[in-house]
């Protein structure tokens, strides 16, 4: 019979003479083994499932009928080698060495009679280990498998999203080979894609539009986003205008490896355009005549316009990317004309009133910054800057930013907790979180309607909710009176590009960029929904403990002055090496500027004294933690200060970072770079002491 004892897997045991079995089982039991008995060897084939751990029999159980058992054993998975353990029978009754055995081909450990039962203990056990590790291997073979299956998904739903777009999509190398091109190749070039791939461009477009096309696939070449216009016409003849963009791929040094083509068929655009500039001149002619011609022009007029706005809405790329090229423009006019106004007025003689010119670009440049610093985290490349805060305060200093957004037709009404809800959260990335989610909820109620925004503590049970574990947590509740959802659209909310929009008013990642920062929060998300009855999307954050408060304020930043301290500069951009070399030297220090790390060497070989070494992380060639790793060497003790245009995350930088090592993100201000190499240059002071 069966036991319930055990771990690693059932001990079957195979003993027909006397009490052998019963007394086996009983040693194996009283280890907390599992065990399970069979009379003879063909109920043992039967028995043999994926629980079997080990089988120990005795010589007199295999006098024969192993026939079974080795068709038993051969429909095994490949991973699985039962481990048999054969107790012979004592030297005196034992029968010719190869009468009644086991085959060798099975995975056998023979035992001499008598045996203790420490002995026989400890053979059992080891080889539940051996069995064990086999399962082990079953596992980790099946999580490759799944592995694999994953990639090939992933691989197939890029596939599909880039052959869906009515958009030449393609990848060419330096050598102006293509790499990959989408399904829409085979409509415009008539062959399949399977011939594209691996063809120069003069193979695939043509040598005259190859010739045309050098200059600018040479730009892209060289590191520079190239957009033009041109034309492009079908096969039969018939006019076809389109917009090209050729994107560089660029490594970590700067270079590119080849670049990215995006065409785009804008010739209805482009007779629209022109059909509304002739209608225009038209009616600036004929604005004389009768009431009626007028009026037909002028429905000319908006038709071609109507016209001109659908096309528009085929541009949804396009106006995602110029949507972000806007808002980097502002904040650059801000920073250009600024400066330019200091210039100018430095040219006057005029030094009045220069300062509210420089904030406005010190302003400019922190709000670039800072789109910066949130581009970087949606691609994953910086950690979340979680601090504790108060949600309930959080929640009410973004109240005058959704009114504004949610416009007049919606009513917002909040209802905070009435106690403090304290967590630790990215307060920037929690602002756009909630923004997100009321532009949904606006967007959900277009007559108008009511937008609930409601904070509160709860307790989660231990399986009260499905995906949420039990814990205490502060929930931030965005409710709307909309259209509702049905349960399909539900399922599918949080999956990136997924969208209920129309072209153009919507790129599917606002819920799923919800999700993973409410992932990366520790916190979860859950959205309550039915068709005609609004929404719900409910953000569940831990509660945290309240921070002490501040013992006092903190001082106001100021600008440490050196006293001659020899610095040494690595930098490969020429205008930041200017700026910190400027700003150093009026400091107070004496600052030597290479461009790279082979420049940077011989200085930290020699002799001569150097007290900091400020490098930059990505340097052509050897990076900068490799040449600290290098000026470690022969100046165990030098402090060195890392730039970087990344921050990275703060796992990350434990890792990276070693004792009497500091680092600074691009962009900085004058005062942090300065309190940075104040703080270095102290910290490998107390370094040369101790």
């Amino acid at each position: 019979m069966p036991d319930d004892h055990g771990g690693a897997g059932v001990v079957h045991i195979v003993a027909p003479f006397g009490r052998d079995a019963d007394s086996i089982a009983t040693v194996l039991r009283s280890a907390g083994l599992g065990t399970q008995t069979a009379p003879q060897l063909t109920a043992l084939a039967a028995a043999i499932d994926e629980h079997a751990g080990a089988v120990l029999v005795t010589e007199e159980a295999v006098a024969g009928g192993t026939e079974a058992l080795l068709a038993a054993l051969s429909t095994q998975p490949a991973w699985s080698d039962l481990p048999f353990i054969l107790l012979r029978s004592p030297r005196a009754h034992r029968r010719s060495p190869t009468d009644g055995l086991l085959p060798r081909s099975l995975n056998v450990v023979e035992l001499d009679r008598p045996l203790g039962s420490i002995s026989l203990l400890s053979a059992v056990q080891g080889a539940l280990r051996a069995r064990q590790k086999q399962y082990l291997v079953r596992d980790q073979m099946q999580a490759l498998a799944d592995s694999r299956v994953a990639l090939v998904r992933s691989e197939s739903e890029l596939r599909l999203i880039a052959d869906a777009m009515p958009v030449l999509i393609a990848f060419i190398d330096r050598s102006l080979h293509y790499r990959f091109a989408n399904k829409a190749y085979e409509a415009w070039f008539e062959r399949p894609v399977g011939e594209v791939i691996g063809q120069h461009v003069s193979a695939v477009i043509g040598a005259d539009a190859w010739e045309q096309r050098m200059p600018a696939m040479n730009r892209a070449l060289a590191g520079h986003e190239t957009v033009f216009e041109t034309t492009w016409p079908h096969r039969d003849g018939r006019r076809r205008d389109v917009e090209v963009r050729y994107s560089p791929r660029l490594l970590a040094d700067g270079s590119a490896d080849g670049f990215h083509v995006f065409v785009t068929d804008i010739t209805v655009s482009k007779l629209a355009l022109e059909d509304s500039r002739q209608h225009a001149q038209e009616l600036e002619v004929m604005v004389a005549e009768r009431t009626r011609e007028l009026e037909a022009q002028m429905a000319a007029r908006e038709a071609s316009e109507s016209a001109l706005r659908q096309a528009q809405k085929m541009e949804a790329i396009g106006q995602l990317t110029g949507g972000i090229a806007h808002d980097f423009n502002n904040m650059l006019t801000g920073i250009l004309s600024a400066l330019d106004i200091v210039r100018m007025r430095l040219e006057m003689g005029r030094t009045d009133d220069l300062h509210r010119f420089l904030d406005t670009a010190t302003a400019s440049s922190q709000r670039a910054a800072g789109l910066t610093q949130r581009l970087l985290a949606f691609a994953r490349r910086q950690s979340l800057d979680a601090k504790p805060l108060e949600l309930n305060a959080l929640v009410g200093s973004v109240l005058h930013l959704l009114r504004t957004t949610l416009g007049e037709t919606v009513r917002l009404d909040t209802r905070i907790a009435p106690t403090p809800l304290h967590a630790t959260l990215d307060a920037n990335q929690f602002e756009s979180a909630l923004l997100n989610l009321a532009i949904n909820a606006r967007d959900a109620m277009p007559h108008g309607g009511a937008l609930v925004l409601r904070t509160s503590a709860v307790h989660m049970g231990q399986g009260e909710h499905a995906s949420i574990p039990a814990g205490h947590y502060a929930v931030v509740a965005v409710s709307d009176t909309g259209t509702g959802m049905p349960p399909e659209v539900v399922e599918r909310a949080f999956e990136p590009f997924f969208t209920t929009k129309p072209i153009g008013k919507g790129t599917g990642l606002g819920m799923s960029m919800v999700y993973g920062f409410m992932q990366q929060s520790g916190g979860h998300i859950a959205i309550d929904s039915a068709p005609g009855q609004g929404t719900t999307v409910s953000l569940y954050i831990p509660l945290a403990q309240a921070p002490a408060a501040p013992a006092e304020p903190a001082a106001a930043a100021v600008v440490s002055l050196g006293a001659g301290q020899s610095i040494l500069v690595v930098e490969d951009d020429e205008q930041v090496r200017m700026l910190v070399t400027v700003v150093l030297e009026d400091l107070g220090y004496q600052v030597e500027v290479v461009g790279d790390a082979d420049a940077a060497i011989p200085l930290l070989a020699s002799p001569r004294v150097i007290d900091l070494l400020i490098t930059d992380v990505g340097l052509p060639g050897l990076n900068g933690r490799q040449l600290a790793e290098i000026a470690r060497q022969s100046r165990p003790v030098l402090p060195i200060l890392f730039m970087t245009g990344y921050a990275e995350k703060a796992q990350e930088r434990s890792a990276f970072l070693e004792p009497g090592m500091a680092m600074i993100a691009k962009p900085f201000l004058l005062d942090e770079f300065s309190a940075a190499v104040r703080k270095a240059l102290a910290d490998g002071h107390e370094a040369c002491v101790a």
